[in-house]
């Protein structure tokens, strides 16, 4: 019985650890435009993918649809989410609801440490745009946000634009925004300027355009919801 009670917490956290590698491989996947919105997410083509069993990738599932970034559905199954145009508007009305909120709480926090932390990450970003690498371009653009949100140093504005981020990253792809162009490649740069600055009335009249100009390059479109799993889980 003791070794048996030595084991059941290596055991619960490598459960944990395999959830958690999962439900990033999957979120970066739809981050990065290689998952498409109505994509199906068949239990037992995961489970065979990453190896697990079909309850795990149901956990995984389940997390991914409390964060509405996954549909279920019953006796069909699980298919990336397909916001509608009126979701898409609920998203970008929050945005420029907690965008502000996020900056000013920055700028009333800031210190060298954080504005080192996002130019980092513009270093980043003009690094993938030089390499022409579209997938890190979406992936990064959308974490800047939720960067400037975890500096802001509060958890539930980091989690709640986390997962708008990912809303806004099924819209993107599902409107047809170019990415490349509606997230300018100055844009970040003159919000960290501001940041550093502590010029908060700027800073938050630059994300307020910058989320106009993201939803103003939106466009109805199709999607196909048929996607390769295995092809974009084993590259």
């Amino acid at each position: 019985m003791p070794s048996n009670d030595r084991k059941a917490p290596g055991n619960r956290a490598e459960r944990e650890k395999s959830v958690d590698e999962i439900y990033e491989r999957i979120y970066i996947a739809i981050l990065e435009h290689r998952l498409h919105p109505g994509t199906k997410l068949g239990e037992e083509r995961l489970a065979d993918i990453f190896g697990v069993s079909r309850a795990r990738v149901r956990e995984v599932l389940a997390r991914l649809a409390h964060e509405q970034i996954v549909d279920l559905f019953p006796q069909r199954g699980a298919y990336v989410a397909k916001p509608t145009i009126e979701q898409a508007r609920d998203v970008f009305e929050a945005r420029r609801l907690i965008e502000p909120a996020v900056l000013k709480r920055l700028v009333d926090t800031l210190t060298p440490e954080k504005i080192n932390r996002l130019r980092q990450h513009l270093e980043l970003e003009a690094d993938a745009r030089r390499r022409g690498d579209k997938r890190a371009v979406i992936r990064l653009s959308g974490e800047f946000h939720t960067l400037a949100a975890e500096l802001a140093g509060n958890s539930a504005l980091a989690r709640t634009m986390r997962e708008l981020c990912m809303l806004t990253c099924l819209i993107i792809f599902l409107y047809d925004a170019p990415t490349a162009q509606s997230c300018r490649d100055d844009e970040h740069q003159m919000i960290v300027d501001a940041v550093a600055r502590r010029d908060r009335a700027r800073a938050e009249k630059l994300m307020l355009d910058h989320l106009d100009h993201i939803e103003s390059s939106m466009s109805l479109d199709d999607v196909n919801g048929e996607a390769d799993l295995e092809a974009i889980f084993k590259a």
